[in-house]
């Protein structure tokens, strides 16, 4: 019988953080940390393969994400909070070690809790960002590369907002999913990449769509892309 996913909310450092859980875990525990612009779901397949095998899975909301709490306006997004929140996580349900399985940005506490906490970590894997002691640069990149326009204050906020979120999410995984590296033209903003006659990945479908937008109504982009953007 195939086991199925819980949902429930955990009290982690001042903010009510969405967890995802499944599996009796004899094996040991895995835990998934998502991307850009992702949520718990998109770890769904993973969770009931992992559980099947003996394992328990557990996938938070990133702090800021979906339906876990947005931290206050006024605090700074810091990668040392994502770490904690891992940390406080496995706590809260008494595992004493866990494997790391991150994509895109929930690869850069990955790497750091498992340099932090030897002791907890059983493992990492990660898809999308390569370890590396050395801070990234992406001074050799074009202006119009998504994350430095991305990390531009308000520019993202306005590319999005000439659209509703439904939208801005199904032209993120569309772009994402081809070749080419999204990168705007002088006097083109990243939406204006894609547009509505584009297909969605086969691997992504309008129910899938419809969960992510339904998770960014509630969370909106402003977190997300101090997280990891900036």
């Amino acid at each position: 019988m195939a086991q199925e996913i819980e949902r429930t909310h955990l009290p982690i450092r001042g903010l009510n953080i969405h967890v995802a859980q499944v599996g009796k875990g004899e094996l040991g525990t895995v835990v998934f940390l998502h991307g850009f612009p992702e949520i718990w779901y998109s770890w769904r397949h993973q969770m009931l393969a992992v559980a099947a095998a003996g394992y328990r899975a557990i996938a938070p909301d990133c702090r800021g994400y979906g339906l876990s709490d947005q931290p206050p306006e006024d605090e700074e997004a810091s990668w040392e909070d994502l770490v904690a929140d891992v940390l406080a996580i496995l706590d809260a349900y008494s595992v004493p070690k866990a494997f790391l399985v991150a994509k895109d940005f929930g690869a850069m506490p990955a790497y750091e809790f498992a340099l932090q906490h030897p002791d907890r970590t059983c493992g990492v894997v990660c898809l999308g960002i390569p370890f590396s002691p050395a801070p990234r640069s992406f001074d050799a990149m074009p202006e119009g590369f998504y994350v430095l326009r991305w990390r531009e204050p308000d520019r993202a906020e306005a590319d999005f907002g000439r659209y509703d979120v439904r939208r801005v999410v199904r032209t993120i995984y569309v772009l994402f999913a081809g070749a080419e590296i999204p990168t705007a033209k002088e006097g083109q903003e990243i939406m204006d990449l894609a547009d509505l006659t584009t297909p969605l990945p086969e691997w992504f479908t309008e129910e899938d769509l419809d969960a992510y937008a339904k998770l960014y109504e509630k969370s909106g982009f402003r977190y997300p892309l101090q997280m990891p953007y900036r």
